[in-house]
């Protein structure tokens, strides 16, 4: 039996990022599932979560845009204060927008469809992945929040309610986070509510990190038989 393993770094004109597959790539993939990671990691920070989804995904690992130092990338810089996080919106935006343009490439090169797309990372991939589907709620069928959070600055380009009811989400995080504190995960369960999105939330006593728990959470909300992206039947 061969492994699942990170694929070689992909760099095409083709697609708005660059990329790793997790390799055995499925033949003709049922689903498609972008894990983003966080800012300073680089796309393997969660190849291991990636190997252990069924195996007829098609699992891409995005490397973000912007170089934060020698092997580190991010999708935008931010400062933490006294006042909490401080982004640079600009910079945000454009890699909201890279990867609305990428999901769509990928969908069209291996002929998977938005209803079988689920985006998810940790900590500012986190914050990618809900910027991407509640922006662009008909690109991806659901979206994982990993110790991130939901950027109050893509309020202006939300999508319209009837897409976002159709989504599906996922909000983990950590009690002791004392990067992103929890009362962000919080203010997440509530938005999404207010929003109508379908979703989950769960808490641990963990700290800024993605733990085992946290991992099964992730895996056990994605393989639910009632995710739409795991329905056997159809496309």
């Amino acid at each position: 039996m061969v492994l699942p393993t990170p694929g070689p770094l992909v760099e095409s004109p083709d697609y708005a990022l660059a990329f790793r597959l997790i390799e055995p790539v499925p033949p003709v993939p049922r689903r498609l599932l972008l894990l983003l990671h966080g800012v300073g990691g680089q796309e393997g920070q969660l190849a291991s979560l990636g190997a252990e989804v069924a195996r007829d995904t098609l699992v891409v690992l995005p490397r973000a845009p912007r170089s934060v130092g020698e092997g580190m990338f991010g999708w935008f810089r931010v400062a933490f204060t006294a006042q909490g996080p401080r982004i640079v919106p600009e910079e945000a935006e454009e890699s909201r927008q890279a990867l609305v343009d990428f999901i769509g490439q990928l969908q069209a090169h291996h002929d998977v469809p938005p209803a079988r797309t689920v985006v998810a990372g940790f900590s500012q991939g986190g914050i990618l992945s809900a910027s991407v589907a509640l922006t662009a709620p008909r690109a991806v069928a659901g979206f994982a929040v990993l110790c991130g959070r939901i950027l109050p600055e893509i309020a202006p380009r939300l999508g319209p309610r009837e897409a976002l009811a159709r989504l599906h989400a996922l909000v983990v995080h950590g009690r002791g986070d004392d990067k992103l504190p929890v009362a962000w995960a919080e203010r997440a369960d509530a938005w999404l509510a207010d929003l109508g999105v379908p979703h989950v939330l769960r808490l641990h006593d963990a700290g800024h990190a993605l733990t085992a728990a946290m991992r099964a959470d992730f895996l056990d909300w994605f393989a639910a038989p009632k995710q739409p992206w795991m329905d056997t039947e159809g496309a």
